[in-house]
């Protein structure tokens, strides 16, 4: 499949089945994450791969967040956790933060980005689904996460992907701006 029609049919993919994903899948979602463009060549990712028992920790752990969150929405905290509940992976991604170098930390983010993005687009091509959270049950603004990956201080958390087989293949496009609508050419 051509690069162009992989992107267009790329999508977030939030219903999967209950089934875990082989090992080979996952090394291979990881090995394409590495292959991302990263300044000097730094490679500044971390993956951090919770399913079992420790994907059931981090259910713990972000239902109390959600709670504490939106205490007078139950429904929408249930609504939140469903991805998480049954989804069978999950992989958090951190970039290194470099101290006294603001410039080359943010261009290790953005390259802990590309990293999530290659993932995605190698998800596609196995069958899988993958959704990106940073808000919410992702967990990546709030310190618990960084505490409960066990992360070192000079990382930061980029996002948390959510992978299994979706449940249903025909997730409908969703419009885009062209990009006319969003070029200027000097």
């Amino acid at each position: 499949m051509s690069v162009i029609k992989l992107l267009e049919q790329r999508r977030a993919v939030r219903n999967v089945k209950p089934v875990e994903v082989e090992d080979e899948k996952i090394h291979t979602l990881l090995s394409a994450a590495t292959l991302a463009p990263n300044d000097r060549l730094r490679e500044p990712w971390h993956f951090y791969v919770i399913r079992g028992e420790a994907k059931q920790r981090y259910e713990a752990l972000a239902l109390a967040y959600l709670e504490e969150r939106f205490p007078t929405k139950p429904n929408l905290v249930q609504e939140s956790l469903k991805v998480l509940t049954a989804t069978p992976l999950v992989i958090v991604v951190t970039a290194d933060i470099i101290p006294g170098d603001e410039a080359s930390s943010k261009d290790n983010e953005y390259a802990a980005a590309c990293a999530i993005h290659s993932m995605w687009l190698t998800a596609a091509e196995l069958g899988l689904g993958l959704v990106w959270r940073t808000r919410g049950i992702g967990l990546v603004h709030d310190e618990r996460m960084h505490r409960f990956i066990g992360a070192p201080e000079n990382k930061k958390v980029i996002g948390t992907v959510f992978v299994g087989y979706p449940v249903d293949e025909s997730v409908p496009a969703t419009a885009r701006t062209p990009h006319s609508d969003k070029t200027t050419w000097i």
